[in-house]
């Protein structure tokens, strides 16, 4: 017998933009829509869409991942990862390709699928369980395990709709995770626990495959991929680009994309990221005067982001967050009062419409050498996210070489600031007894 539980060959998921995929209205609406508007049924539902008016958010994915593998799946935002996911856990269908899964699977994709709103959790767990194929007395034998890994034991016959993200993520995992599925798929959502939920639920996934079942597993935290995977594959724009053992692939997707020679720009403003409200332009990286990916460790940093203001009067806050080579967040900044070191006049005050540059410096001998990347972000009233590009733009600090000399190698951390140091010479000591010479 085989040892391949999942085989995903040709896999393609095609979305028709404006329009609904065939099929996708209720018969009902499809036979009105037959007898009233026969030739607009005919000319946007049975025809075929032009190039123009689809978007392949899969394209011809194939891989096989074999029982008690921990698989990574790596990629950037709009990479096809969650329609993936959403393809393997049968939430949605493949336009065309197919899947081959041997095994009962457990999801859990985005905070509170499965879980129903007026149950209580108590309630939710079993209805889980029951559709999953188990049991009741399955469900019951691993109840009080769900409940003390969760952390919810006072709130567990209390209907979900009222747990906190955090709470409904924790029952939610430990649902997924305890109910015994032979394949067990994990979107990013743990980034919504607290660090040592995180560190729990990856314990977990690492117990789990252990015991021989196999966990498909989808974060940003490249660290923890590599902990726990065993191998990975890469996604862009929906193609799997790479795959195999995960540090490897790690590599690659580190590297992948770092043409953009310091500089980001979006001269169409419908496709750039962003609403209807701002719209991103550019973001770039500047050091000594110049656009550059390369920068010496002791020269000031400048990360711009430029974008447009649609809404007259729109109070806006730009934010980065600096990411390592692992997708660990370095540091978070923004131009509020209370982060900024100078007044930014814009800050709180109405914007009119136009555009804008807004700019951060790190300062030089701040960051350790090594890969960066950049989240952009633009928020209105501070705290309401109008855009977010994640990894847009990536720049490398190199050691120029001084401390290096002195130290006789490299230096651990990733920050590496010069820090105002003294030294005083107390007293002396005796220079036969090595004691301490009292003072007079």
């Amino acid at each position: 017998m085989s040892d391949t539980v999942i085989r995903v060959e040709n896999l393609g998921k095609r979305y028709r933009i404006g329009l609904k995929e065939k099929g996708a209205k209720s018969l009902k609406e499809q036979t009105k829509e037959v007898f009233t508007s026969p030739f607009k049924y005919l000319n946007t539902v049975l025809r075929e869409p032009s190039p123009e008016e689809v978007f392949w958010a899969l394209k011809d994915v194939s891989f096989e991942v074999k029982r008690g593998e921990v698989l990574g799946v790596i990629g950037r935002n709009g990479a096809g990862k969650s329609t993936l996911l959403k393809i393997l856990s049968r939430i949605t269908e493949p336009t065309k390709g197919f899947v081959e899964i041997r095994g009962r699977v457990g999801s859990l994709l985005e905070v509170g699928t499965g879980f129903h709103p007026d149950l209580t959790g108590r309630e939710n767990t079993y209805l889980n369980g029951t559709i999953m194929g188990m049991k009741k007395r399955e469900i019951d034998r691993r109840f009080d395990e769900i409940v003390d890994f969760a952390e919810v034991e006072k709130f567990i016959d209390t209907p979900v709709k009222h747990y906190s993200s955090g709470m409904y993520t924790r029952l939610a995992f430990a649902v997924a995770a305890h109910l015994t599925p032979e394949i067990l798929i994990i979107d990013e959502v743990l980034a919504v626990g607290d660090a040592q939920f995180q560190k729990k639920c990856l314990g977990k996934m690492n117990e789990v495959s252990k015991e021989g079942r196999t966990v498909l597993f989808v974060s940003h935290n490249l660290a923890s991929l590599a902990n726990l995977c065993s191998k990975a594959v890469l996604m862009v724009k929906g193609t799997k680009v790479a795959e195999g053992e995960c540090n490897e692939v790690i590599n690659e997707y580190i590297n992948f994309g770092r043409e953009a020679g310091g500089e980001v720009v979006w001269k169409v403003q419908n496709n750039a990221p962003g609403n209807d409200k701002v719209r991103l332009h550019a973001v770039r990286v500047v050091s000594t005067d110049i656009v550059t990916t390369d920068i010496e460790i002791d020269k000031d940093i400048y990360i711009e982001i430029e974008f447009w203001n649609f809404e007259p009067d729109a109070q806006l806050c730009s934010s980065i967050h600096v990411l390592d080579k692992m997708g660990t967040c370095v540091l978070a900044s923004a131009n509020m009062h209370s982060a900024n070191l100078d007044v930014d006049r814009w800050f709180g005050k109405p914007h009119p419409i136009g555009l804008y540059r807004t700019v951060c410096k790190l300062p030089g001998n701040f960051l350790n050498e090594g890969l960066y990347s950049i989240n952009a972000f633009v928020l209105s009233d501070v705290t309401n996210i109008e855009l977010r590009v994640d990894e847009v733009i990536s720049f490398t600090v190199h050691d120029t070489g001084a401390m290096r000399k002195e130290y006789g190698g490299g230096w651990i951390g990733v920050v590496r600031p010069k820090l105002a140091w003294q030294t005083e010479y107390l007293t002396p000591l005796n220079e036969n007894t090595n004691v301490l010479v009292e003072k007079l």
